[in-house]
């Protein structure tokens, strides 16, 4: 599952995080990938001991009792669920936050790194993206999970400049399983942009692959980044490296399938297992 969580932007904002928690619970969501994942950069530290399922990535990051994922990873503990989690920070955040990449995972995350996407390392900026990624075993075999949240197609840091640091990060992973999920910022309707670009390196969209599918549309009016949209938009999106069996794949915290938590909707999407046929799950935020 994927999810742009817009995080501390919501009215209720605490509501929410449980109403997603429950969520996932109820979906059985095997990995969640969450961007625009915030907090206060001046709010106490997490004690350690309560951060035992906690994967760092880059050394000497602080975890505020307000980031957005720890408070979610409680939530779901108190569900009775235990989630493996990480959480980098990509760059200022509304002025105020920390805003970063998380990833939740039901199985141990065995290795994680972030990279930098884009040219900018100027942490004041929001042009400044990074990826992070998790390797995990849910289906019995070693998968990279890679979740990323992207500038668009005409910036000053343009998506596809960005998408090439991609490529380059993950050649050593592209012979077993490998996904990208996260906030793309390109609208997947429109031709010979981001979208395209992606599936002219090979790359193929969940949501096409599908046997069960909705329309697909993540955002429906004018949020931040997008002031002046004024229709629906598939830029939140779930893809692999390898052709894979996609049983469903779902529009989710869009009111009819969850509650709404965010100005983006999620992607929710169930993938075949390669080894014996059964289903599992993966999530995508958006």
């Amino acid at each position: 599952m994927t999810l742009n969580t817009h995080a501390w932007q919501e009215e209720a904002q605490r509501d929410k995080i449980r109403q997603l928690a429950h969520f996932i619970k109820e979906q059985s969501v095997e990995l969640v990938a969450l961007q625009e994942v915030n907090q206060g950069m001046n709010t106490p530290l997490v004690k350690t001991c309560e951060l035992e399922l906690y994967a760092p990535v880059e050394e000497g990051v602080p975890i505020t009792e307000d980031n957005y994922a720890y408070v979610l990873q409680q939530e779901l503990q108190g569900l009775g669920l235990s989630y493996y989690w990480t959480w980098v920070p990509v760059h200022v955040g509304f002025a105020v936050y920390d805003e970063g990449l998380a990833v939740l995972s039901r199985s141990p995350i065995k290795e994680a790194w972030s990279h930098h996407v884009s040219q900018l390392r100027d942490y004041e900026s929001y042009r400044t993206r990074k990826i992070l990624g998790v390797r995990t075993c849910p289906q019995g075999e070693d998968t990279w999970f890679v979740n990323g949240h992207y500038g668009w197609w005409e910036d000053e840091e343009p998506f596809r400049g960005q998408w090439d640091q991609t490529e380059e990060r993950l050649k050593p992973y592209r012979d077993g399983p490998l996904y990208v999920m996260g906030d793309f910022n390109n609208v997947a309707q429109i031709r010979q942009e981001g979208y395209d670009y992606i599936l002219q390196h090979g790359w193929h969209d969940l949501y096409t692959l599908a046997r069960e599918r909705d329309e697909g549309f993540t955002v429906l009016k004018n949020i931040a980044g997008w002031e002046n949209n004024k229709s629906p938009l598939r830029i939140d999106y779930i893809i692999s490296h390898l052709p894979v069996e996609v049983k469903s794949h779902y529009v989710v915290m869009n009111g009819e399938r969850g509650t709404v938590v965010s100005d983006h909707f999620g992607v929710l999407a169930e993938v075949a297992d390669r080894q014996d046929g059964s289903l599992a799950h993966s999530i995508e935020e958006q």
